[in-house]
């Protein structure tokens, strides 16, 4: 054991935090979940966006969405029910406004890709193809294909192949296919990822749940149905990411239910080369330094001089 390590205790001391997921090499493996930070300006007063090592932006479409009717968000026992629909103000304006104040900060810009159709999410491809300050995009693929009934392209091995080789075909980024857990495997559609020429993978999106309020005997939700996130949710997404690591060689962003730095240390235990904080940011707006910090003290408290040999060492 070399002689910084003997001195974990001495607060100078510094492990090394820094990952890397499809050549892209993060400061921390300590990131925002896509859809709960928005592009960090609504944070900017809690957080220094300079730690972080990755910012994940709300979802973006070829055009504005407006998202799905209100009510479209409930609280849930250990989490929350949302049926936001991608609300957002589409490429152009992302362009225009997000991308230039992402770019005033030592982070990396991660930007998850929406769409309705392959059409649609080649198109933003390759407009944030022009843009060399994005590292990485995430392919959110649990959007609903309106060609195959509304039937979610993460959904079915076969389209989620061919919509990943597609998109292949227009990005100069790496893509990341953000899986879905509402399957009967998520290691099949890994495997179809994988096989598609993803350089990587994130998971979990939320769980589809309801909720219906008994006294007025209607639906909490305009939707019916939402996305279930939370701490409820993580031993699951803990599990699916164990699943994934090992049946695919592809770098991991493990997501789902992570509220403090211990959450966070099991799902790169488990094969996460990176976490990504989502709801806990709606309770606790400083969580992600928080979990950032207590990683930190963890590498000290057991001595591990290098967050990356941690990944996947689970025993």
């Amino acid at each position: 054991m070399s002689e910084v390590i003997k001195n974990v205790a001495d607060k100078e001391w510094k492990p090394d935090l820094r990952t890397s997921i499809a050549g892209v090499e993060f400061q921390n493996p300590v990131m925002t979940a896509s859809g709960t930070f928005g592009s960090g300006m609504e944070y900017g007063e809690f957080v220094d966006l300079n730690r972080l090592g990755g910012v994940v932006t709300k979802g973006v479409a070829n055009v504005p969405w407006p998202g799905n009717p209100t009510p479209r968000v409930t609280e849930v026992y250990g989490g929350m029910l949302n049926a936001i629909g991608l609300q957002n103000p589409g490429i152009d304006i992302f362009m225009e406004r997000d991308i230039p104040f992402l770019k005033q900060y030592n982070t990396k810009i991660i930007v998850n890709v929406c769409g309705k159709s392959v059409q649609d999410y080649c198109d933003v491809v390759e407009r944030l193809s022009e843009e060399p300050a994005v590292a990485l995009l995430e392919i959110n693929v649990s959007c609903p294909n309106v060609k195959e009934g509304a039937i979610a392209f993460g959904q079915k091995a076969d389209a989620l192949y061919n919509i990943t080789a597609e998109l292949k075909k227009h990005a100069k980024q790496p893509i990341m296919m953000k899986l879905s857990p509402n399957v009967t495997d998520i290691t099949e559609m890994a495997r179809a990822a994988e096989a598609a020429g993803a350089d990587a993978l994130s998971l979990i999106n939320t769980i589809t749940g309801m909720k219906i309020d008994v006294h007025r005997r209607k639906f909490a939700l305009a939707n019916k149905t939402g996305g279930m996130s939370g701490p409820a949710i993580k031993p699951i997404a803990v599990r699916m990411v164990y699943q994934v690591a090992r049946a695919v060689k592809l770098p991991i962003l493990g997501m789902g239910g992570i509220a403090t730095a211990e959450d966070a240390i099991e799902f790169i235990l488990a094969g996460a080369s990176a976490v990504s904080v989502g709801a806990m940011n709606f309770v606790n707006p400083y969580a992600t330094i928080e979990i950032l910090e207590g990683i930190e003290d963890y590498a000290r408290k057991y001595h591990v001089e290098r967050i990356a040999d941690l990944i996947g060492a689970v025993e």
